[in-house]
């Protein structure tokens, strides 16, 4: 529960822009603030759930309407401090929505979702959170707050929407015109009454690109996302057999989808991030579905250390290789792959030998 400060004597205006300052200096792109009553949005939250489009992410149920209401997450909260970070790495070609498709066209190449390539931003994010609050606690003293990124029900677009980061996109994700959709959101629950930024105009208009891109079409209506059907959900959050269906649209895709982005028109604007934190490590730009397929369990978590990708564990990242590797069997006839595939099968998990043997099925290679 948070402690309440006396803020009588504390200019709300005048913090909010020395709090600005501070986020600068901390390399977050941009901060707002929120306020707490966001009852607005949970008819939608409400049906967005009966819908079952959460599909096995449980503790989204578990929680219900508490992702709508910050003062009940954290007791005592009366603003919400938001952060944006950029994540596109700092030598990112001027063109990398044409690099990144190349990749995609290319079965043979492993693509791993932009924001994942590097350190696990949720590292980066709460140190950094951490430090904006201690600059604000040095400036009011002891107050109350928690610091959260992806971290907690959290209603983390709503809140950078009301908080003037920038609109809703059709496919769900906060949109800015200076910096597109790559980047990172955060907040600091406090229990100061700041002053509220202002929402930005949407811009989206009639454009239905992300709409129209998306392979598995997970976003059935504007700013409608079946999370059940979206890559990003099939390669990290679910933890059982991908299903059939949406096996040949993953194409080779291993970690996370970037499609919705990559066709977005705001991202021509998207901005390189300050901290080589979100460099690519280990040549996840640009690696084979091979070299990845020949990571032993000890190399991948040594080499995922610090990464968003080892959450998912060696397990679920050999059923996504497997997945894309039949894709590209399929595309290919590449008798490697095939012999890739059929070498692993006796070793592999249940889960992983099943998909393998799908796999095999894809398109056996030419005599």
């Amino acid at each position: 529960m948070l402690r309440q400060v006396h803020a009588s004597s504390i200019d709300g205006a005048a913090l909010v822009e020395r709090l600005r300052a501070w986020a600068k200096e901390l390399e977050f792109s941009q901060i707002g603030v929120a306020g707490v009553d966001l009852s607005a949005s949970e008819p939608g939250l409400a049906a967005w759930l009966e819908a079952g489009f959460q599909g096995s992410m449980q503790y989204m149920a578990r929680h219900g309407m508490k992702r709508a209401r910050p003062a009940e997450l954290v007791p005592g909260t009366l603003s919400v401090i938001t952060v944006r970070m950029d994540y596109l790495p700092c030598d990112a070609p001027g063109d990398w929505q044409a690099n990144e498709a190349r990749r995609l066209a290319d079965p043979g190449a492993a693509v791993v979702s932009l924001y994942a390539r590097g350190r696990d931003y949720h590292k980066v994010l709460r140190q950094r959170l951490q430090s904006l609050a201690d600059h604000l606690a040095s400036a009011v003293g002891p107050f109350g707050y928690r610091v959260f990124t992806d971290s907690a029900p959290v209603l983390e677009v709503e809140l950078a929407v009301r908080s003037g980061l920038g609109w809703r996109g059709k496919h769900t994700l906060t949109l800015s015109r200076d910096g597109g959709s790559m980047y990172f959101l955060g907040e600091i629950f406090v229990d100061l009454a700041l002053p509220a930024s202002a929402p930005v105009e949407a811009h989206c208009g009639s454009c239905t690109a992300c709409i129209d891109i998306c392979p598995t079409r997970a976003i059935v209506a504007p700013y409608r996302l079946d999370a059940r059907r979206c890559i990003s959900y099939l390669t990290i959050e679910h933890d059982g057999p991908i299903p059939l269906e949406l096996r040949a649209p993953m194409g080779n895709r291993v970690y996370g989808c970037d499609d919705c982005q990559l066709a977005c028109p705001w991202n021509k604007y998207a901005r390189r991030s300050a901290l080589a934190d979100f460099d690519p490590r280990h040549g996840l730009d640009g690696a084979t579905l091979l070299e990845l397929w020949a990571w032993s369990e000890a190399e991948f978590g040594r080499l995922t250390e610090g990464s968003a990708i080892r959450r998912i564990g060696y397990a679920r990242w050999r059923r996504n290789l497997a997945v894309a590797l039949g894709n590209a069997l399929r595309a290919s006839r590449s008798a490697a792959i095939a012999a890739a595939l059929g070498t692993a099968a006796a070793a592999a998990d249940v889960l992983v030998r099943e998909h393998i043997e799908w796999a095999l099925t894809q398109g056996p290679p030419d005599a």
